[in-house]
């Protein structure tokens, strides 16, 4: 072989390497948003297994106390023993009370028909859709 040929094999010529970033990038601009629309719905998920897991652990307060917490010991009371509360066998979490997703505190409140821990979504109001949306243990 001749040395021009051989050289010419050895690598890619301009062309080829812009072709293949223009390809890159139109796949980086139709894959993107879908991913990035999965990270939102991944946040509201992972808000309800939270609230899930600290409903458990809010019944496992209650067999030991004989009541839930009351609004205001609030979920500080699953890691921290409360005053009035005998039979206390916590922590009923590890570490201290989680942060929604979003890294706002959950809501929670005794009501009549139990209990309610909740968290307003990613824009902090009532209501919304989608990210936006409420997530509430199921009464």
């Amino acid at each position: 072989m001749s040395a021009p040929a051989r050289r010419r094999s050895n690598g890619f010529t301009l062309i080829e390497l812009l072709v293949v970033l223009a390809i890159l990038t139109l796949l980086a601009g139709l894959v993107g948003p879908r991913v990035l629309g999965q990270l939102g719905g991944a946040k509201s998920k992972t808000a309800g297994v939270q609230i899930a897991d600290l409903e458990k652990s809010l019944e496992l307060f209650k067999l030991d106390v004989g009541r839930f917490p009351t609004t205001e010991e609030g979920l500080q009371a699953l890691s921290a023993k409360p005053a009035s509360a005998n039979g206390w066998n916590g922590p009923y979490i590890k570490g201290s009370v989680p942060n929604d997703p979003w890294g706002k505190p959950y809501k929670y409140a005794t009501v009549a028909a139990g209990i309610e821990i909740m968290t307003l979504g990613a824009d902090g109001a009532a209501g919304g859709d989608g990210e936006n949306a409420d997530v509430k243990n199921q009464q």
